[in-house]
């Protein structure tokens, strides 16, 4: 009976969800509405509510999760300075002689810029109107401007620093710890946001670089799709100093904020707070930074910030309340019945939760899915690190897939009219096979995503 009330508020939350009411509240409103009708059914324990408090108290101390705000000032801080505008600009220009150079510029500056904001939505919309009326004017193919903007707009999701992997971290660290105790481990191993940045290093930049050989190769066998400019504007004097000018210091940054944390000089949010000064001084020196844009930053992070703790706030009274059910004991049933072992376990749980990337955004995914899904199959053996980057790469799929990717949603809001939503649609489809195909890699090399963070913490 108790299992099968969780699974019927599991389900209620996604009913609930096709209202557009906002997720943390589904998400405690259908806990607590739940919770009333297991007392009343004498099939729920109060005490699990009593550890509610506890949770939040746990929340508030938790030093990985300052992060989060501070990486959403630097990303948001950034936007705001224009960097991605002079960015665009240069490697444009770096790329002009170059087939498909305007695409390649766009996707090494979406690279950069998601690793910077580490928000998917930002990143689409921003890029969305720099570049898209850019390459339409210049001939490409609606279809594949769409699909550049929409692949290189979800790299914030796998290239660290990313605040997807930060709040990974903090959730499959305490999973881990959890399987570990599970297994008789008193003295558990653990997994920190250095860990899976390190992790997502090589796959993030190998799914760039197969990125880019697809458009290469698509420019070279159809140039009318995506043709050259007639005019370069390389002979201009100083061109190779406005390049460095615009690509360094964001560069720099990056650097300094992933080098910290890899490097083990600095923890997550030590490096957040040195990016969020470096995005204010980056601002203060392109003259872009005034009162009102202070505000304005100071507002969006504020609101941005409030949304992924409510969710939090939520997500931890929903798994108190599902737990309080045995649902964990459901899921473990289930998981270790299926067949394939492992292996069969970890492949319904990807393709869960790329289902669930249609009408959920990551942050819930993260707070809701990995917590009850994460301990059973570290107990299975399956490796932390390894399996934080195939959710991370799993979630930026979902974000990409029509028709309810959210990244489709971000671009067509600011795309022009003459633009459909089938050439969006249309667009990304190579995109998505060329993840899936990375995922595919990743699973059957998990070296991939373990040799890194071995190597350099060994």
């Amino acid at each position: 009976m108790d299992s099968y009330m969780a699974l019927w508020m599991f389900l209620a939350v996604f009913v609930v969800l096709l209202s557009g009411y906002p997720v943390a509240f589904v998400l405690s409103g259908t806990a607590l509405m739940f919770a009333a009708l297991g007392l009343q059914l004498d099939a729920f324990d109060a005490d699990f509510l009593m550890a509610l408090p506890n949770r939040l108290f746990g929340i508030m101390n938790n030093e990985t999760l300052i992060a989060v705000p501070l990486f959403v000032f630097m990303g948001v801080m950034l936007e705001r300075a224009k960097i991605a505008e002079s960015l665009l600009e240069a490697m444009s220009e770096l790329f002009a002689s170059v087939p498909g150079g305007l695409g390649i510029a766009v996707t090494i500056v979406g690279m950069l810029m998601a690793a910077s904001t580490g928000i998917v939505g930002a990143t689409v919309v921003t890029m969305g109107l720099l570049s898209l009326p850019t390459m339409l004017k210049r001939n490409y193919d609606p279809a594949i401007s769409c699909g550049i903007i929409c692949a290189s707009g979800t790299l914030g999701q796998i290239i660290p620093p990313s605040i997807v992997l930060v709040l990974l971290g903090d959730v499959i660290s305490s999973a881990y710890q959890q399987a570990q105790l599970e297994m008789g481990v008193f003295a558990p191993e653990t997994i920190s946001v250095g860990d899976l940045f390190a992790g997502a290093i090589l796959p993030g930049l190998l799914l760039v670089i197969l990125y880019l050989i697809y458009i290469s190769v698509t420019a070279w066998l159809s140039p009318d799709k995506m043709p050259k400019p007639d005019i370069t504007e390389r002979q201009q004097t100083g061109f190779y100093w406005r390049v460095a000018k615009s690509l360094l210091p964001p560069l720099m940054l990056m650097l300094a904020v992933l080098g910290s944390i890899i490097g083990g000089l600095a923890t997550p949010t030590e490096a957040a707070s040195v990016g969020a000064v470096g995005a204010l001084l980056l601002a203060i020196i392109s003259k872009q930074l005034s009162k009102d844009t202070l505000q304005e930053v100071m507002r969006d992070t504020t609101r941005i910030t409030s949304m992924v703790f409510m969710i939090l706030i939520g997500a931890a009274l929903f798994s108190l309340v599902f737990r309080g059910f045995e649902g964990d004991e459901l899921i473990i049933e289930l998981l270790s019945e299926l067949p394939g072992g492992k292996v069969g376990a970890m492949f319904s749980v990807m393709l869960v939760m790329f289902l669930l990337g249609f009408v959920l955004d990551f942050i819930e995914i993260t707070f809701v899915i990995v917590p009850i899904v994460g301990p059973v199959l570290l107990t299975m053996g399956v490796d932390p690190v390894w399996l934080g980057i195939m959710i991370a790469l799993n979630l930026q799929t979902s974000f990409l897939t029509p028709p309810f990717g959210f990244a489709l949603f971000y671009l067509r809001g600011v795309a022009p009219d003459e633009v459909t939503t089938g050439q969006i649609y249309k667009g990304v489809m190579p995109f998505i096979i060329i993840q899936l195909l990375l995922l595919g890699v990743l699973a059957y090399f998990p070296e991939i995503a373990t040799w890194l963070p071995s190597y350099i913490y060994a």
